[in-house]
């Protein structure tokens, strides 16, 4: 197993490794969605006048992909994503996260989606911009930081690491 070095991973490194950790979430989301269908027998989703989804499906969505990262964070510091650009989450230390660090990071990363609550209100199309301008800010604080933390790493007390 690499070592993690003391040098801290730059943004564009950081925004590569979300995007192929996005391409995992969507696969993990597939999944859950079709075992979900097959588990109703194809009634997760109804239609009629409106729409409607199980009120259990989206929680439990969230939990799978929060586990996703939790895991992987906890069991070795690094995502799907991660690992081909050889990048690791770590204490400020360079310590493993604790899981108080890993839940932390989570929730503080995941904040934006916040905006989502406000759909009825605003209209899903300004609720989803909401929530991309919040995470470009979430990750830009990023470019001012010495060891190009974003909000998350600096609440929770972790950053990213280069590997090997």
């Amino acid at each position: 197993m690499t070592q993690t070095t003391t040098m801290t991973c730059p943004l564009w490194r950081r925004l590569l490794a979300l995007l192929y950790d996005l391409v995992a979430v969507l696969a993990i989301v597939m999944v859950v969605g079709l075992l979900c269908q097959l588990a109703t027998h194809g009634q997760l989703i109804t239609t009629g006048a409106q729409v409607h989804i199980a009120w259990w499906y989206q929680p439990l969505q969230g939990l799978v992909v929060a586990a996703y990262f939790l895991i992987s964070w906890l069991r070795g510091g690094q995502t799907l994503g991660m690992r081909p650009w050889r990048i690791r989450v770590a204490g400020s230390s360079g310590a493993r996260l604790t899981l108080k660090q890993a839940l932390l990071r989570l929730f503080a990363a995941a904040l934006p989606l916040l905006w989502l609550l406000l759909a009825p209100a605003l209209g899903l199309r300004v609720a989803l911009w909401a929530v991309a301008a919040a995470w470009l800010v979430w990750f830009l604080v990023a470019l001012f930081d010495r060891r190009h933390r974003a909000v998350h790493d600096l609440l929770a007390g972790s950053e990213l690491r280069r590997t090997g």
